[in-house]
This record gives structure tokens, sequence and C-alpha cells, in this order.
């Protein structure tokens, strides 16, 4: 195995928060025998992250720091940042971090452990965890019938021990994602028609990649010690804002589930967004009433994503 790691970042005006993930990067234990390095992709960036890369970048490693190369990519668009990354991965392995998350001390030696321990996976994940810091609203940690998912803070945990992922127990995101680099050219580009552009809250490039791999043959590993946390901007934890990303995240999920199906709106998905929705309206506390309004808006998303999935399908547009 080629034993060096490039850790690719994509980013668009995060440069704090960019800053911030580099440092922690940089905090966590360098593995044996693997080197690693940065590969940051600035997507149609307009405020100073150019200039923290220039900086960072003349320092050369001299200070103790990973060594990074980066590059401008100035289309907008997640999946043309992604793209333009990849040809410039040279090394065995590589491993996709956000610019909202921050590593875990042992994420970069867990990674070359994991692709020595097991030489038969092709690529592997491991837990993405909300980096909670105590100013967010308790409703968040409500664990109760009413408990509020998805949540607007992505969380990727499939318990404690290391599983092969099948099918049907999960298909990763790329939030925590790290592979062998040949399967870069194996599976080819990210889908430009998907994912966020800007901020916004559309997803699934990196789920349809992950199908696309294992439609290929490729062999999915769970890592649980590979650990990122995902920021938590307490802004967003409103209800208009949860609402929005339940309805978004579930359509782009149930269009991607549904691709290569044939795919029509079952009449129980009517019914189910009825009952939310006489619910939300009946809810005598505001725990229910925010319950079934989220739920509401998922239920939502996924009647649009079936449709987005059909018309597809029928040679049309995805926009709803």
């Amino acid at each position: 195995m080629n034993n060096t790691l490039t850790v690719l970042i994509c980013t668009h005006n995060r440069a704090k928060l960019l800053e911030r993930t580099m440092a922690s990067l940089n905090a966590a234990t360098r593995p044996q025998d693997c080197a690693a390095e940065i590969l940051v992709i600035a997507n149609a960036c307009t405020d100073a992250t150019h200039a923290f890369l220039d900086y960072y970048a003349r320092q050369g490693g001299s200070d103790g720091r990973l060594p990074l190369r980066w590059e401008a990519e100035p289309v907008p668009g997640k999946s043309n940042a992604l793209n333009r990354g990849l040809p410039l991965v040279t090394s065995g392995l590589v491993a996709f971090v956000d610019d909202d998350h921050r590593v875990d001390q042992g994420y970069l030696s867990h990674i070359c452990e994991a692709a020595e321990a097991y030489p038969v996976a092709d690529i592997f994940c491991g837990r993405i965890l909300p980096d909670w810091d105590g100013t967010e609203p308790d409703w968040v940690h409500d664990n109760g019938p009413y408990r509020v998912y998805p949540l607007p803070v992505p969380r990727f945990d499939q318990g404690d021990a290391p599983l092969r992922l099948t099918p049907d127990i999960a298909t990763p995101g790329g939030g925590n994602l790290f592979l062998r680099s040949e399967w870069l050219a194996k599976v080819g580009p990210f889908a430009t028609g998907l994912g966020p552009v800007g901020h916004d809250l559309e997803g699934g490039e990196d789920l349809e990649w992950v199908l696309r791999a294992r439609n290929m043959g490729a062999r999915l590993q769970y890592i649980p010690q590979v650990m990122q946390y995902h920021y938590v901007d307490t802004i967003r934890l409103t209800l208009p804002y949860v609402m929005k990303k339940a309805y978004k995240r579930t359509a782009s999920s149930v269009r991607l589930e549904n691709a290569t199906k044939s795919v029509g709106v079952p009449k129980y998905l009517f019914r189910k967004l009825a009952e939310y929705l006489v619910g939300a309206l009946t809810a005598l506390g505001s725990s229910k009433r925010r319950f079934y309004l989220v739920r509401s808006a998922a239920a939502l998303g996924e009647i649009v994503g079936r449709l987005q999935a059909r018309r597809v399908q029928r040679g049309g547009d995805s926009d709803a």
C-alpha cells in the first residue's frame, strides 16, 4: 500500500471554520509510517479564505504543521470543488473532511491503522457527532416520544464496534469518509446536479457517489474510532430551519434511493402527511407541535423525492 494520506477539504466562505478544522488536523496524533497532507479546494470564495491558505502554505510545514496544497475552483457548487480536487490526489489513501468539522485527536492514526487492518475493505467511514457546546436549546437532546429528527446537525453513529456496512445496515455520506484512492478513478466524478451550492441545504452528491461505488462492488467498512465532530450553529436551531432541512434532505435521499426503481407516490404517504398535519394543528404542547411539524416537512420531502425520481426517469429535470 502507498503509505500516504491526503485529507481533502472543500470550502466556501468559511475562513474561520476552516482554520478551526485545520487546527484540529494539526493537533491530531501523526500516524507512524504514513505521511499525511492537507488538500483544500476553495470554492468560489470571496472572504479571507485565499489569504489564510496562502499564509499557511508559505510556512511550508516548517513549524511542524501538516503540509498544504490548495487550489481555487471558481464554479460554485461542492461537487465542482470535489471534482477539481480528485485528480490532484496522488496518495494511497484519501479522507474527506468538511470545512465545518473538527477531527478527533486519533483521527489520522486510526485511518492508517484501519487501512492496514482491513485489507479487503475499499471504502471506510467513521462516526460523525454534533459538536455540542452547551449553548444549544434543550429540545435537541430530547429522547422522548416527541424527539425531533432529523436534527439539522449531521450525525452518523453505528455503534462502538467495527462492522461491514451492507445496504440493509446503512449507506454513509461523505462527511467522514476515507478510501483507497484508486476508487476515485473507478467511480468517477461527483454528480454536479447534486450537492450544495454555497451554504444551501441541498445534498446527496456524496451519497450518490457511495451508492455508485457500492454498485461497482466496493466493500464498505465502519470504523467507530475514526471520529469527527460537526460544528453546531445554534442560530440554525430554529423551527423553520429544521423543517426546511428535514424537507430538503429527505427529498434528496428518497430521490436517490428510487432513482433506478419503478416509482410512484403510494397513497399511504398522503395519509401520513395528513396525520402529521392534524397532529400539529391539535397539539397542545410546543414539543409535540414541533415534532409533528418537522415530521410533516419530512413526509412532504418523501413525496417530492419520489416525484423527482419519476421525472428524472422520464427524462425531465429534477427540480421541485
